[in-house]
C-alpha cells in the first residue's frame, strides 16, 4: 500500500449514520450552489432532490458502514450527464472540504473513498487520464 493510503477497512466506531447524513446534506447544498456542478444536478433532479439525498446517504452508508443499503448502478446514472474530468475535480474539491469540516478523524477515509469512486466512474465513463480506450471507441467519438 502506498504511503498515505487509507486501508480498505476503517474502524467504524468513528463513523455513524448521523455523520453520513450531515456529510451528504452539507456536500449537496454546496453542489447546488456551485457554478459548474449545480446546473448538472438541478437540471436532472429538479423535484426528486430529497429522493437523491436519501440514495446518497444509502450509498455512503454502504461504503463506510457496509450496510448494503445501496443497490444502484452509479455508472449508468452518470452515463448521459455530459461529465468531464473537470466536473469530477470540482466534485472532489467540494467533497474534500465538506468531509474535513463534517467528519473529523474519519475525513481521510471519506476522501480516499471519494477519489476511488471518482476514478471508477471516470474509467467506466471512458473519460479522464485513467480511462481505458477500447479499439474503435475513439473513432466512434469523433
Amino acid at each position: 500500500m502506498s504511503a498515505g493510503a487509507i486501508p480498505l477497512t476503517q474502524p467504524q466506531a468513528t463513523i455513524s449514520e448521523e455523520m453520513i447524513r450531515a456529510l451528504v446534506q452539507a456536500f449537496y447544498e454546496r453542489v447546488l450552489r456551485d457554478e459548474a456542478l449545480g446546473p448538472v444536478f438541478r437540471d436532472r433532479l429538479d423535484q426528486r432532490w430529497d429522493e437523491h439525498l436519501a440514495v446518497m446517504v444509502d450509498f455512503w452508508s454502504s461504503v463506510a458502514l457496509s450496510t448494503g443499503r445501496y443497490a444502484g448502478k452509479p455508472h449508468l446514472a452518470h452515463r448521459d450527464l455530459g461529465l468531464d474530468p473537470e466536473h469530477f475535480g470540482r466534485w472532489l474539491d467540494l467533497f474534500e472540504t465538506t468531509a474535513r469540516e463534517t467528519c473529523g478523524e474519519a475525513a481521510p477515509f471519506f476522501v480516499d473513498r471519494a477519489h476511488r469512486i471518482a476514478d471508477s466512474l471516470m474509467i467506466g465513463l471512458g473519460i479522464g487520464p485513467k480511462a481505458l480506450v477500447r479499439p474503435g471507441l475513439a473513432e466512434a467519438r469523433l
